[in-house]
């Protein structure tokens, strides 16, 4: 157990070419029983600023906060990297729903089930990376983040939140893929199908 925690430290060391906060779109993230709401935005943060403690955001009358996170495209989410506050505030589980924008107060919260749940490392001083190894992860537009139980049992508090994975976009890739032979022979039937067209308007408007 040991050795995979110190796995997931040493992990931060890798490269960033996964990290997705490109693929956020932070216009639109918002969070439920927030301190200060428009705090939610803040903890969405570069990789550089991961250990930055300046910005944060604090549960408002309790513990609990939801933080919803939507992306810009589809993305496979492969880890979910959390620096999450010190001592009394720093909350113990989280919850994790993919593709559920509708959870909209925390009794959506308690009725859906969680597509992971997970017991959160209590003492760390640096953001530390959580597997998200669940199916349910490989094709998200949205995540939504349920913080609670703190060890004060009053207020938790989160300095960051990041993610690694990879984007795909299929369509569009698709869509590029027919464009690339727009140029071949194959195209020409199609150019040809289009002049027959405008040659039988032209022949009708006269």
């Amino acid at each position: 157990m040991d050795q995979g925690s110190n796995s997931l430290v040493e992990d931060l060391g890798g490269g960033d070419q996964t990290i997705l906060f490109p693929y956020i779109d932070r216009d639109n993230v918002h969070g439920l029983n927030l301190d200060v709401p428009e705090h939610a935005k803040d903890i969405i943060k570069p990789w550089t600023d991961r250990e930055d403690t300046t910005l944060f955001a604090d549960s408002g009358v309790d513990d609990q906060m939801i933080i919803h996170i939507p992306f810009s495209e589809n993305v496979r989410v492969r880890s979910v990297i959390l620096k999450l506050g010190r001592g009394e505030c720093t909350p113990r589980h989280l919850r994790i729903y993919a593709n559920y924008p509708n959870i909209i107060d925390f009794a959506d919260a308690e009725s859906t089930k969680p597509h992971l749940n997970i017991s959160l490392l209590e003492g760390e001083t640096n953001a530390v990376e959580y597997p998200l190894r669940v199916a349910a992860f490989r094709s998200v537009h949205s995540l939504s983040l349920y913080f609670r139980d703190s060890v004060g049992g009053d207020q938790s508090r989160v300095y960051y939140i990041g993610f690694k994975g990879d984007c795909h976009t299929p369509r569009k890739e698709g869509t590029k893929k027919l464009e690339v032979p727009a140029h071949n022979a194959a195209d020409a039937p199609l150019v040809d199908k289009v002049q027959q067209k405008v040659g039988g308007q032209q022949t009708t408007a006269r």
